[in-house]
């Protein structure tokens, strides 16, 4: 910081008598400077300090002036009580100092004189000064908000105040100086910032900057000091003669004016030097003169060093910062190896004064330079070397080195440049020019120097030659880069040159000095402010290429430059055949296909070495087609020219190139060019010209796709017979759209029998196939498999059964069936699953009588399939009286099928049968037919379990009303058993069968009540032939008359005889049997001998007639007057009432579905 004079005014009276200069305010644009000396105020030009005029009116001294912020007016005040209002214009308005009879003004009394006031920035408070040492801060309207009482009071009267106009600060700060000679500063509350600074004189003025950064001072010191806005002393402005009562800072500028006791007005310009360091990317300076910021210019990082005292030198190097300050010298550390780590800490401090012009630090040292002389320092400031130069150091700088052994590049006045090496008492002359040295940089190999000189001519030397390389005029500033060797750059004349190796200097704006030049960045001073700016090195490298230079032009290219660039190195170095540099660039430019290239010339350089050739095919990736198929007929590689021809679909430069030559190639020419044609979407004209080029197979494919039948007729037509290929994709498109007849047509003349059978499967054309199943047995699996799986998805399933069965596939329809089956129970149609569970019961039969390995797991399943099927059936007349609104059973046949299902569901229950259905149809008919014991039973039951919503109310009203009801069941539903007469509970937990006898009940499969039949076994050595012949003879039995005749009908004889009431009645040997055979724990069957088969008629005993492995069932009717109907095909017995009635209803067995005309 230095203060440079600018003008220098005295002011006297007409008797030459020296008036005090006591208060001074600018214009607030800071053109022009009102001055208050003796009575008068005089208005100055501020930039030259011309006397403009000067204004009479006061009739005293005048002791303040002050202009108004909108530059119109300013006003004076005088001892003689008056304040003058002056315009612009310079005319002035007398106001007497008195506000008597004014209402609208307002006095507050103080206890002490007011030396001084001032408003805040926002004008809401104003802080007077007092006499007294007391500084009062008041509102608008006059009421002491805060009172601030000095240490010193009466004895150190605040002589001036100000309000930090700084539009950043968060608070109002306000700087107070006292005759204590202190400086303080408090906020706005009243809280002190900080501690007193001391001033050792009497301060009479105080003044901010604008923006509020700084502040200066004068006083009884008889100088003008400069402050920062913390109250550290930066140094002195200007010295002057007597003491200095006014100062004041031109609006937003660097210019100080200054009033003293003896009439002098001196107006300085505060220039601000910048004291900064720079090595490689991190740059560090001075702000705010106390500060330093070190700025990492890559990442744009920045770190603040508060010093607290004013900062005089920087130097940065490594890993290490110098900060000389007014006493001492601090040295920094960064904490870590990192090169983005910025958090410096001190690692030494130097507590001595040290004066010198250019100050350089080291891993180890630090460097004081002062005019001719150059001192080493360790960090504890003990002087290890010194160097005296012969004339004085105009630049140094660190170019590197090992630890405690930097080399120092050192200009000189006298242009000698040297090289010093920090342990070494001996300078090195690099060499000795003309003319002073102003600027230096030595390139990174250490062989070549830069010069700027002080006629602003950057010189070249080659540093082991001397010689002079080139020179350039225009140059302030010089940097090499620190990656190139052969590159540097300079800046001058608002111009960055840029020049690499001997090629032409490029150039662009700039403004500023160039301080570094790594790799594309370059860092560049302007003003203040340190900038990192890319440079795109396109123009040097450009020059390395038309030198035909491509391993030069890559270094500058890795340097930074645009993809344009890297490609365009890179083709360059393709055409000049340098393949490494080549796919390096392309490498850059990601660019594939030039890699593939490169990759495929360089596997082919290693048999040959064409290089027409491989030229030949750069010019191809390239575009210039003509001029590779000249290269390449020219190397004789015809071939690849009418590739390269068919391939970019050029084909009539293919056939002009191909002349009259080889068929094989003119074929090729016209798939390819077929191929393109698809391609681009005409594939009529692809079609044709497949055809003519004899691609059948590529033509079918297309007119197939595309539907075009005419065409497909006329070339299945044409094909041979032998061309199956083709045949067979003609047949496939004639399927696909609907013309089986061209299909068919198509596989006889191809002869493939089995397609053609196939094909009339698929459009199920039955009659067809099965005419040539006939001729053709061979082909049987392939027409009655699919016949009978159509047939079951047609609910066929009796065809589907036969079809099945004349295929061999008893399996897949055992499949088939399980899968129906399946579905009509999810879907709740259990009358079909029944159905379904009786044919696979069937099926399984079947499967048992074919197949003997099979027959223990077949019969099994089929007593399964069998008792699924009579339960599902009896469910179906639950389901529909507790899902539908309407049942058209009786309730004695609910009541029936309801204890039947719960007697079978004693184990498990099927899917889909609900045991809450169930029961609850039979709590609804015992109540109706005064079965209340069951009833209640069965509404227990219920209680158990989960009851759906639907039924819940029924359910529970049920439940009540039942209690109501005598607690036993009507005797005439009480089954009994026809075996031993013995009455059965209505719930059996034995199952459907005699608690006594354990004999199976047999029911009616429509109404399920008891049927009057036991089932008896033949005796061993019966069979079942033999059997049926003795029960068909039905021996002669007497037949006794209602009258007591009893009639006797032999072969010739028929006879009457009269019996009286005692005479004993023959017996019946079968019930004799069934009376000799009956209770115990265990089921006895009943076992007739061949008498007692003689002795029953033919219209008492039923037949069950199971095929074979399964024996025939007997069953005796004990009620011959009840009449009962059995199904031939499903052995279900019915009433025979019921019966007719349900085949009149449905034309067929109510159970198995067999019509009834079968």
């Amino acid at each position: 910081m230095r203060a440079v004079p600018t003008w220098i005014d005295r002011v006297h009276d007409r008797e030459k008598v020296e008036q005090c200069i006591y208060d001074l305010a600018f214009k607030p644009d800071g053109t022009q400077l009102i001055v208050a000396a003796g009575n008068r105020v005089l208005v100055y030009d501020a930039s030259d300090g011309t006397l403009i005029q000067p204004l009479k009116g006061h009739r005293d001294t005048v002791y303040c002036v002050a202009y108004a912020k909108d530059g119109k007016r300013f006003a004076s005040g005088s001892a003689d009580k008056s304040i003058i209002i002056w315009t612009s214009k310079l005319e002035g308005v007398w106001i007497p100092f008195s506000f008597n009879g004014q209402k609208s003004v307002s006095k507050h009394k103080v206890n002490s004189k007011v030396t001084c006031c001032g408003w805040t920035n926002d004008g809401q408070y104003l802080a007077i000064g007092l006499f007294s040492g007391v500084v009062s801060i008041r509102n608008k309207s006059g009421e002491e908000k805060v009172r601030i009482e000095r240490p010193g009071g009466s004895l150190s009267p605040i002589w001036s105040i100000c309000w930090n106009p700084s539009k950043e600060e968060h608070n109002d700060i306000l700087a107070v100086a006292d005759w204590g000679q202190r400086l303080s500063f408090y906020q706005l509350s009243g809280k002190q910032i900080g501690k007193d600074r001391a001033l050792n004189f009497d301060p009479c003025s105080v003044s901010y900057f604008s923006k509020g950064e700084y502040i200066i001072m004068g006083g009884s010191d008889k100088q003008v000091s400069l402050y920062t806005k913390d109250g550290v002393r930066l140094g002195t402005v200007g010295e002057q003669q007597s003491w200095v009562w006014t100062c004041k800072v031109k609006p937003d500028s660097n210019y100080v004016v200054v009033g003293c006791q003896d009439g002098t007005i001196a107006f300085y310009q505060i220039v601000f030097s910048t004291v900064h360091g720079l090595y490689k990317d991190r740059y560090a300076y001075r702000e705010s003169m106390t500060d330093v910021i070190v700025q990492h210019l890559i990442t744009e990082q920045k770190v603040r060093i508060k010093c607290r005292e004013l900062v005089k030198k920087i130097a940065i190097y490594k890993n290490r910062l110098a900060i000389q300050l007014p006493e001492k010298i601090l040295i920094y550390e960064l904490f870590s190896e990192d090169n983005t780590d910025m958090h410096y800490r001190v690692k030494e401090k130097i507590a001595k004064k040290f004066e010198c012009n250019l100050l350089v630090v080291c891993s180890q040292n630090v460097i004081l330079c002062l005019e001719k002389r150059l001192q080493c320092l360790s960090f504890n400031g003990v002087k290890e070397r010194e160097w005296l130069m012969e004339s004085l150091i105009r630049y140094i700088k660190v170019i590197g080195g090992p630890s405690g052994r930097e080399g120092l590049l050192i200009g000189l006045k006298n242009g000698q440049i040297l090289k010093i090496f920090v342990d070494n008492p001996f300078a090195i002359v690099l060499l000795k020019q003309a003319t002073s040295v102003r600027c230096l940089d030595m390139s990174a190999s250490r062989n070549k120097l830069a010069v700027v000189d002080e006629h602003n001519t950057c010189l070249v030397y080659d540093i082991s030659s001397k010689e002079l390389l080139f020179q350039e005029p225009n140059a302030n500033s010089v940097a090499w880069n620190t990656q190139c060797e052969d590159m540097l750059c300079f800046s001058g004349g608002g111009f960055l040159n840029i020049k690499a190796s001997n090629f032409p200097v490029h150039q662009q704006k700039l403004q500023g000095f160039v301080v570094g030049y790594n790799g594309s960045k370059i860092f560049c001073l302007h003003v203040y402010a340190m900038s990192a700016v890319e440079v795109p090195q396109s123009a040097p490298m450009y020059q390395y290429l038309e030198k035909k230079m491509f391993k030069e032009a890559y270094q500058i290219a890795c340097l930074g430059v645009t993809e344009n660039d890297w490609r365009d190195l890179a083709m360059e170095a393709l055409e000049g055949m340098d393949f490494d540099i080549a796919k390096k660039a392309f490498i850059r430019g990601r660019d594939l296909r030039y890699l593939e290239l490169i990759s495929t010339i360089e596997r082919k350089k290693r048999g040959e070495n064409d290089n027409e050739l491989f030229l030949a095919d750069v010019c191809a990736y390239q575009g210039k087609f003509h001029e590779a198929a000249k290269l390449y007929k020219k190397t004789g590689n015809d071939s690849r020219a009418l590739n390269m021809y068919t391939d970019l679909r050029m084909f009539e430069y293919a056939k002009d190139f191909l002349g009259s030559g080889d068929p094989k190639d003119t074929k090729m020419l016209i798939t390819k060019q077929a191929d393109w044609a698809r391609n681009i979407h005409e594939p009529k004209a692809a079609a044709e010209m497949y055809l003519s080029a004899g691609e059948h197979l590529k033509a079918i494919e297309i007119i197939g796709d595309h539907g075009w039948v005419d065409m497909l007729i006329d070339i299945a037509r044409k094909l041979d017979k032998a061309e199956r290929e083709p045949l067979s994709r003609c047949a496939y498109f004639f399927k696909s759209l609907q013309h089986p007849g061209y299909a068919a047509e198509t596989y006889l003349k191809m002869g493939d029998l089995q397609a053609l059978i196939l094909l009339h499967v698929e459009t199920q054309h039955w009659e067809e196939a099965f005419s040539l199943v006939e001729k053709h047995p061979e082909f049987k699996d392939d027409v009655y498999v699919p016949y009978a799986q159509w047939l079951a998805e047609n609910d066929r399933f009796e065809e589907a059964q036969k079809a099945f069965h004349k295929a061999g596939r008893q399996d897949e329809a055992v499949k088939v069936l399980e899968q129906l089956t399946h579905n009509a129970v999810v879907e709740s149609r259990f009358n079909d699953a029944a159905y379904y569970y009786w044919m696979l019961s069937m099926q399984c039969l079947d499967i048992a009588r074919e197949k003997e390995e099979k027959q223990q797991e077949m019969l099994k399943t089929f007593h399964h399939f069998q008792r699924l099927a009579e339960l599902y059936h009896a469910y179906h007349s639950i389901q529909r009286y507790t899902d539908e609104p309407f049942s058209s059973h009786l309730p004695e046949a609910l009541f029936n099928i309801s204890r039947f299902l719960l007697h079978n569901l004693t184990k498990e229950t099927p899917l889909g049968i609900s045991k809450i259905n169930t029961l609850y149809a039979l709590a609804k008919q015992s109540k109706a037919l005064g079965a209340f014991k069951l009833a209640r039973h069965a509404y227990d039951k219920l209680q158990g379990l989960r009851i759906p919503s639907r039924f819940q109310e029924s359910i529970e009203l049920g439940s009540l009303t039942i209690r109501s009801k005598p607690f036993h069941d009507s005797e005439e539903f009480v089954p009994m058993c026809y075996r031993c007469s013995t009455n059965n509970p209505l719930l059996n937990n034995q199952g459907n069968v005699c608690i006594n006898c354990r004999q199976p009940f047999v029911f009616s499969a429509s109404s399920y009540e008891v049927l009057p039949l036991v089932q008896f076994y033949l005796d061993e050595g019966i069979t079942d032939e033999e059997a049926v012949a003795l029960i068909d003879r039905e021996v002669p039995r007497a037949e006794a008359k209602k009258d007591g005749w009893l009639e006797n009908n032999s072969a010739d004889v028929q006879t009457l005889r009269l019996e009286d009431n005692m005479t004993k009645v023959q017996t019946d040997p079968f019930t004799a049997k069934l009376s000799f055979e009956q209770g115990g724990s265990q089921f006895v069957p009943v076992i007739v001998n061949r008498t007692v088969l003689q002795s029953m008629s033919r219209r008492d005993v039923l037949i069950k007639r199971w095929p074979k492995p399964l024996k025939w069932h007997y069953y005796r009717s004990l009620l011959p007057d009840v009449s009962i109907t059995m199904c031939s095909s499903c052995f279900q017995m019915f009433h025979s009432e019921d019966y007719e009635l349900l085949v009149l209803q449905h034309n067929c067995c109510p159970y198995c579905c067999r019509p009834i005309d079968e």
